[in-house]
């Protein structure tokens, strides 16, 4: 088989496993980018597009924008819907999506024919975006009779919506975002895709034990929350707090490897739980603490994280950095059960089953 994915970018590196695990299936993957990663992860075949980025100004000038005809919580705030359908808010939104697919089709329609994307046997729209927002080329997909996929990563479905052609087209929706099930009637789960193999699993814990946050937004993790409480816990503990920001992704590895503790998030502002700043941390042997709701612990029960709330957090990780047992103990749990559920090979076959299910193979 052939596979297609067409993403804006390759933000977690999930395009390159989904790309390695079809491969080792023994079939062909590519992936096609609207624009660059952030995090300068191989952006496939990408398109280099205009008036379209993940840079820091960019988000924030469109929170600003929302700010305006949303209100205070801007791109924050969340879409009523069952699922919330996407369309322009006013005039001037209409105008630049028409404008902005007017020009893109200068750069998307060469790319269709120089890389032959209508002669792909199934296709993966991460973020339940294609290259228009009118779905020009899912419309031609449909009198293809192509197979259509989406994968909706959060804040895609809590506060933009789905592109109502596609979404009528896709026969599966995928989400690793276990809150996203009371936004999308239609939506099977599956894991992130890892390759959980590339850490060595060290046991030995730091003296003094280090503790790490790596926020890629501040708002969405609760880090005006987890930021005080950590520095007071290191003014009365001896320990060391690590606060992970503005640094190349390589850098950031390198630090959070060298911690024992990570804290992903609090209030799950941005969905439940966690994301692929865990799946990293416990691949690579850390003792891994976030706030978990009760049905998320019911989903996942057997699940390697210490569960805090803002309440709860000061006090739990004082007990925790004086008891290196329980921290060694939660070390190996999360190593071995980020292996079972979040190996690319383990996810690439729950995808397998579902394309089985739908007669796809």
């Amino acid at each position: 088989m052939k596979i297609l994915y067409i993403s804006p970018e390759n933000t977690v590196n999930t395009l390159s496993m989904w790309k390695l695990a079809h491969e080792e299936k023994g079939n062909k993957c590519e992936f096609i980018t609207l624009f660059n990663s952030r995090n300068n992860f191989d952006p496939g075949i990408c398109l280099n597009l205009p008036l379209v980025y993940s840079k820091y100004w960019y988000m924030y000038g469109r929170h600003k924008y929302y700010q305006i005809f949303r209100g205070g919580l801007g791109d924050y705030k969340e879409k009523d819907g069952y699922p919330p359908v996407w369309s322009p808010s006013n005039r001037f939104e209409k105008t630049f999506f028409h404008f902005r697919d007017w020009l893109w089709s200068f750069y998307v329609e060469p790319a269709i024919n120089q890389n032959n994307l209508f002669d792909y046997d199934i296709y993966h729209f991460e973020w339940g975006l294609e290259f228009y927002r009118d779905c020009r080329f899912v419309e031609k997909l449909k009198k293809l009779n192509k197979p259509i996929s989406c994968t909706y990563h959060g804040q895609d479905l809590r506060t933009r919506g789905v592109l109502k052609p596609l979404n009528d087209l896709s026969k599966l929706n995928i989400t690793s975002e276990l809150d996203l099930f009371s936004k999308h009637p239609n939506l099977d789960y599956m894991f992130l895709p890892y390759d959980t193999k590339q850490f060595s699993f060290d046991i030995k814990i730091n003296d003094p034990i280090r503790i790490c946050h790596a926020p890629t937004n501040r708002y969405y993790k609760g880090s005006e929350t987890i930021i005080p409480i950590c520095n007071r816990l290191a003014k009365e503990k001896e320990i060391e707090f690590i606060l992970i920001e503005n640094k190349s992704f390589n850098e950031a590895q390198e630090i959070k490897k060298s911690c024992d503790i990570l804290i992903d998030q609090v209030h799950n502002r941005g969905g439940w739980g966690y994301g692929m700043n865990s799946v990293e941390a416990l691949s690579m042997g850390l003792c891994c603490v976030t706030e978990l709701i009760p049905e998320y612990i019911d989903f996942i029960p057997d699940n390697p994280f210490i569960n805090v709330d803002s309440k709860s957090l000061f006090d739990v990780l004082s007990e925790l950095v004086t008891n290196k047992e329980k921290i060694i103990e939660y070390k190996q749990k999360g190593y071995e059960w980020v292996e079972q559920y979040h190996n690319y090979n383990n996810t690439s076959n729950v995808l397998y089953k579902y394309y089985e299910d739908l007669g796809w193979l």
